[in-house]
């Protein structure tokens, strides 16, 4: 080989090797190459070419050597490390909150509490996915005492007692293009819905889902569901949830409570419409939302109820303006239940993102959380939060509520929350 094309593969052999040179740099010592080429020099007129493509590729073996050590590491790694199907995200939410009424039988403490979450997800075929949430925490489930959980009850709120249990589970997996089949031993019947109710990011539980009132309230329990989303935006879904259903009443009986929903949709990249009913048998229990502490909806003997909810919501084409985004929802139910009374709900959310800094969030909403015709105080509740957002892994939600309630005993109470929450990604 003529040296013109010897400096050429050499020449080339560097190229290859040069996305790499910074961690390699403790292998090819390219000013001892210099030193090398200079010292030929001072020793003779002729740059010895062969001798140098062969310490290259000594060098390159080596590198090659070290490359291969690496790859069987990560092999072993592998080897041990989740399915390469499966996905595994997670969040630790740190809470101070407290809550101040005017019920002299009670004064709030400030409390601190946790929840912390994991989500897995994984997929067979590429299209379908099992999911799995793993969940614990210390929270009492409210801010307040029992009496006034359903109108204090936090979205990162739990029960689960210091124990890492399996709080969701369900599998879902297309047939043909638009339509999705989900069945789970541990679901909700929104998680089966085809059009999102609303775009408000809420500190309450009870102003999820456009006010989570009756037609979207639910329990995680056994169900199964199917949805249809077309290209134009239009979207219906069916599905049911059973109560215990994995005890001996079993899913779908004449014992079992059981909850039947459906909904309609449109969905346009700026706004959305839906309504949405949702059939409870067989004394179904709802107990997070209701406005006169501790009393159930259709719970006695084998009530049924009718719930209806309409949904909408509509946001600005950019954010970062002073234009939020709006959710509003009503609902209203009819139940045949002995002790139980007709109830209606409504929500307003506004959301503001990008206002003060990249990704952060105002929120405000108010509304009435389901109100029994037969009660003599009209309860309300709002709630005001700004998340900001530290970076991609941290954000921190300072936040106040309050509305006027009942307590147990019936009396009209007047109450004030405060949240500082403190979320962490991974």
């Amino acid at each position: 080989m003529k040296l013109f094309q010897q400096m050429l593969v050499a020449t080339a052999s560097l190229g290859l090797i040069a996305p790499i040179a910074a961690q390699a740099s403790d292998v090819i010592n390219l000013e001892g190459m210099n030193d090398y080429n200079r010292s030929k020099k001072s020793s003779s007129t002729r740059f010895d070419s062969n001798t140098f493509v062969n310490e290259v590729n000594e060098d390159l073996a080596t590198l090659k050597g070290r490359v291969d050590g690496l790859e069987a590491q990560q092999n072993n790694f592998e080897a041990g490390s989740f399915s390469d199907t499966t996905t595994l995200d997670g969040t630790v939410d740190m809470t101070v909150s407290s809550i101040d009424t005017d019920d002299d039988t009670y004064t709030g403490p400030v409390k601190f509490n946790y929840t912390y979450t994991w989500n897995l997800n994984s997929s067979f075929t590429g299209d379908d996915n099992l999911y799995v949430r793993i969940k614990t925490g210390n929270h009492s489930g409210a801010s307040a005492k029992s009496s006034y959980e359903g109108n204090t009850y936090l979205k990162v709120g739990n029960t689960k007692g210091d124990s890492l249990t399996v709080d969701k589970l369900w599998y879902s997996f297309p047939v043909g293009e638009r339509n999705t089949i989900t069945v789970g031993p541990k679901i909700e019947n929104y998680y089966m819905h085809g059009t999102t109710p609303s775009l408000y990011k809420p500190v309450l539980k009870a102003f999820t889902l456009g006010g989570n009132a009756a037609a979207y309230g639910a329990s995680t329990s056994p169900g199964a569901g199917w949805k249809y989303v077309a290209d134009n935006g239009f979207a219906v879904s069916s599905n049911f949830t059973t109560q215990k259903g994995n005890e001996a009443s079993g899913i779908l009986t004449d014992q079992g409570k059981t909850s039947w929903a459906t909904q309609v949709g449109y969905t346009q990249p700026r706004y959305s419409v839906s309504a949405i009913v949702n059939m409870k048998y067989n004394g179904w229990e709802d107990g997070y939302f209701t406005s006169i502490a501790g009393k159930k909806r259709a719970t006695e003997g084998d009530g049924n109820s009718t719930n209806i909810g309409l949904r909408g919501w509509w946001r600005p084409e950019n954010t970062g303006s002073a234009t939020p985004s709006i959710s509003v929802g009503y609902d209203t139910s009819e139940t045949d239940a002995t002790g139980n009374s007709n109830t209606t709900a409504y929500f307003v959310g506004l959301n503001w993102q990008d206002i003060f800094s990249a990704d952060d969030r105002i929120g405000a909403a108010f509304g009435q959380p389901q109100k029994h015709e037969d009660d003599t105080v009209d309860p309300f509740l709002y709630e005001f939060y700004y998340d900001y957002k530290v970076n991609d892994s941290i954000t921190v939600t300072p936040a106040i509520f309050g509305g006027t309630s009942k307590n147990s005993t019936g009396t009209e109470v007047d109450m004030t929350g405060y949240v500082v929450n403190t979320t962490f990604k991974f």
